[in-house]
């Protein structure tokens, strides 16, 4: 039986990552199949409630989260709101300090809590709508999560502490997630979880990952599959040889490395050291020669000389990533590199960090270069700013490269594929049209 708070209107708002975004739209998902009224980020919303899914890992992710949360209790205080509820990596990390500080929120929940935040809005948990969700996403695309925490213990993160040990979820979960997402639409589904390439040990007992991804390939109808944070040390290369077979497996794999240098690497006790993650790389180049290979840096970590961060460099410029990010190092609580003397000067480390995306830009450029002239399987995002805005294969949503396509003569779908001539390229962006080949 639903009270009444089930009849009130609310409005989710999801920060951080798209494991969080997943999440929410568990959430959103179940609330609908509870009839109870659901909106995601709306703004200007005359909703009565707001659920906040925050963010807990790095200091600007926080600041977000709890600017949000005063913001919405601004709301509730001056009338415009009922109720405001927190839950997620915030919630979970800092629930004692958050109900100190900011008492006026009406309750906070941890990552864990979904079935106690339904019930506190009026709704029962229905298992049998597990995979089902309310998509945020454009319906093309989807994001699939096929694990939950961490069993790594990098000493910079403090993921495994907010989330929890590594936890798979059952293969047949996951796929008839997957076949329910692409019987909506959806044509590519973006792999998620903490580390991709630990799934199935702590459910099966062995390494799952290469027959999980096999499964997936094999439904009718999905066009893309991208994998999404894949972890160096132990990763399963049988993979290589299922993104050459199969024509759906995108060639795109995000590694992030985080460092090259062996001291920083023992240090941040990433479990892989410069040697092998070269040879890792290089195995991957050339078992995969069209691989689009993205990574995550971190620059500024406890102690980093210039010297080390002077190999970094040389790595990048040798290497040549086709995307790249960096993050300058935040210390966490309750971690080991935060004990960690030798703390870098934030100009410092802000420093690094342009270097290093000066570094990358040239490198991007060159790369898109060498894409003009040749057609790319493109799938259609939006429009805006009068371009056709797409992706190819080689670019996940948001945070990589996009295709800007004029097409005046020819109205262009979106969620739909086309072959895209580049015709110039620029530095994070390639221009072109619809080839008639």
């Amino acid at each position: 039986m639903q009270t009444k708070s089930s009849k009130k209107k609310i409005n989710v708002i999801s920060l951080g990552c798209s494991k969080n975004l997943v999440d929410s739209e568990v959430l959103m998902g179940q609330l609908k199949a509870n009839d109870i009224s659901v909106t995601f980020e709306e703004e200007g919303t005359n909703a009565d409630v707001v659920v906040i899914n925050t963010c807990g890992f790095i200091n600007d992710a926080k600041q977000e989260s709890i600017d949000t949360i005063l913001q919405y209790i601004d709301a509730k205080e001056s009338g415009k709101l009922e109720n405001v509820y927190v839950m997620g990596c915030l919630s979970e990390r800092y629930i004692e300090e958050l109900k100190k500080e900011i008492p006026a929120v009406d309750k906070y929940f941890g990552v864990n809590d979904i079935k106690q935040v339904i019930s506190e809005l009026g709704g029962n948990y229905k298992t049998e709508l597990i995979g089902e969700r309310k998509l945020t996403t454009p319906s093309h695309f989807a994001y699939l999560k096929i694990s939950e925490g961490c069993n790594r213990r990098c000493t910079f993160c403090a993921i495994p502490t907010i989330r929890g040990k590594h936890v798979s979820r059952p293969e047949e979960e996951i796929i008839t997630e997957a076949r329910r997402l692409v019987a909506k639409g959806v044509k590519e589904i973006i792999l998620i979880a903490q580390d991709l390439t630990f799934y199935g040990i702590d459910l099966y007992r062995k390494n799952k990952f290469a027959v999980l991804l096999k499964s997936l390939s094999d439904i009718r109808g999905l066009e893309w599959i991208r994998l999404h944070y894949t972890y160096p040390a132990g990763f399963p290369e049988e993979v290589l040889a299922l993104i050459n077979e199969k024509s759906n497996i995108c060639n795109y794999i995000d590694m992030p490395v985080q460092h090259i240098n062996n001291r920083i690497l023992s240090l941040m006790q990433r479990g892989h050291t410069k040697e092998e993650t070269l040879k890792l790389l290089s195995k991957i180049r050339k078992q995969l020669p069209d691989v689009s290979l993205r990574t995550t840096l971190i620059v500024g970590f406890p102690g980093e000389t210039d010297e080390e961060f002077n190999e970094l460099v040389e790595f990048i410029k040798e290497f040549k990533f086709e995307r790249l990010g960096v993050f300058a190092y935040s210390p966490e609580e309750g971690t080991v590199a935060d004990k960690l003397p030798d703390s870098v000067p934030e100009k410092v480390k802000n420093e690094r960090v342009e270097k290093l995306m000066e570094v990358q830009q040239e490198i991007s450029l060159e790369i898109n270069r060498s894409k003009v002239g040749k057609v790319y399987k493109t799938l259609i995002d939006r429009v805006e700013g009068g371009y056709y805005v797409g992706r190819t294969e080689f670019d996940s949503p948001e945070i990589d490269n996009e295709v800007l396509i004029n097409s005046p003569e020819m109205e262009l779908e979106i969620g739909k594929f086309y072959p895209v001539k580049v015709l110039k390229a620029d530095y994070f962006d390639i221009f072109g049209m619809v080839s008639q080949i």
